[in-house]
């Protein structure tokens, strides 16, 4: 695979002066956010246990085994490289090349933009959408491909939900069966599914399709036409989605790795200061905790946390204090401490535009140039 990140539709479609939307990340931004990160381990480390009257809590932190925590660690690590593999096989295809260095430093850039804004991710889309487009891929690809990249992350998310909801709700798996933890979240699952079903079936050219009633209808009806672009959109991402499930592609691989690693963190977190809950009452504790980073909250703090926390709980974990330190070690390992190399990404990242730019406007100097000799020649 080469360095040079042509498209398949060449540089015509490339404005390389086009700004990250939504988010506009500085230098004086990443050392706001690196000041942010340490904030909040002070926070977990030393407020939290007070507020909370769990003063001694921490006291189990020098007891914890350093093997499991390295673990921990390795297991992260595993968890990104999914998330790499993920993009590659979702957005490296149809003539769009970018090679793994590139595909990492946009990943990584977008995690450390999702942490920071929160808000279900909204900041890493925006950010990986940018570096997209600079990088040569047409809008509308930039969005098929993003809503796919996104079906296939949550899809093994409700799958898991799902899966589990019912498996514990019906006593096919061990763990605690109570239907607001478990059978409640599987029937969400199911609904998500369900929907995604139903708009995979809007026409994948609906914009196209209203040419003929926007310009017979006038302003509101071309309002409509445009608006349409978003159906079509999600309709074309499940299809493509589903389309990689059918062909066994890598890109869902990346997606189980990602979950699947990132899932491991906590159980060796559970397993560095004590036992470990079944498998399937650590999937589901994670996945409805997870859901509380659709919070607006400051980089998610407090609200995952606490989510984990409470559903590991109401799942009838034996010590309140262990399943503390267990949640709060994962999220130091998974969340925070990410952080940092994504910062360092997107300063890559930079760097690596301004090169994509540089080579565009090189080779379109040089086209300049062979037809200026073209046409002196004739």
């Amino acid at each position: 695979m080469t360095d040079d990140p042509t498209p398949a539709r060449g540089d015509e479609d490339v404005d390389d002066e086009e700004e990250m939307p939504l988010i506009k990340v500085t230098r004086r931004t990443v050392i706001l956010m690196g000041l942010f990160v340490v904030l909040c381990i002070v926070f977990l480390t030393a407020v939290l246990p007070q507020l909370a009257g769990l003063g001694d809590t921490w006291k189990q932190v020098k007891d914890g085994d350093p093997l499991w925590l390295v673990v921990a660690g390795v297991f992260t690590a595993l968890s990104f490289a999914g998330y790499v593999v993920l993009f590659q096989g979702v957005y490296v295809r149809d003539g769009f090349r970018l090679n793994a260095r590139e595909s990492y430093q946009i990943t990584m850039a977008g995690l450390a933009a999702t942490r920071v804004f929160a808000a279900g991710g909204a900041g890493g889309i925006a950010l990986t959408a940018w570096a997209l487009r600079r990088a040569g891929m047409p809008k509308r690809a930039v969005a098929d491909q993003t809503l796919a990249f996104l079906v296939l992350t949550y899809g093994v998310y409700m799958a898991a939900v799902v899966v589990g909801g019912f498996g514990l709700y019906f006593g096919i798996l061990p763990g605690s069966r109570d239907w607001a933890i478990t059978l409640l979240p599987a029937i969400i699952g199911i609904v998500a599914f369900g929907i995604a079903l139903l708009a995979s079936l809007t026409p994948t050219d609906l914009q196209r399709r209203l040419d003929g009633y926007a310009d017979r209808h006038g302003r509101w009806a071309r309002f409509a036409q445009k608006a349409a672009n978003l159906p079509a959109a999600i309709s074309s991402g499940i299809r493509i989605s589903v389309s990689l499930v059918r062909a066994g592609d890598p890109a869902l691989a990346g997606s189980i790795a990602y979950w699947g690693f990132n899932i491991a963190v906590l159980w060796a977190a559970f397993h560095a200061f004590g036992e470990a809950p079944p498998w399937a009452v650590i999937v589901m504790g994670y996945f409805v905790g997870m859901l509380a980073n659709l919070l607006p909250l400051p980089g998610g703090v407090g609200g995952v946390d606490g989510g984990m926390i409470g559903a590991f709980v109401a799942f009838g974990g034996e010590s309140k204090d262990s399943i503390v330190v267990a949640v709060l070690t994962y999220r130091l390992f998974a969340f925070y401490l990410p952080t940092i190399p994504g910062a360092i990404a997107y300063f890559q990242l930079r760097r690596t535009v301004a090169r994509w730019a540089e080579e565009r406007a090189a080779r379109r100097n040089a086209l300049a140039g062979v037809g200026t000799i073209q046409s002196e020649a004739t």
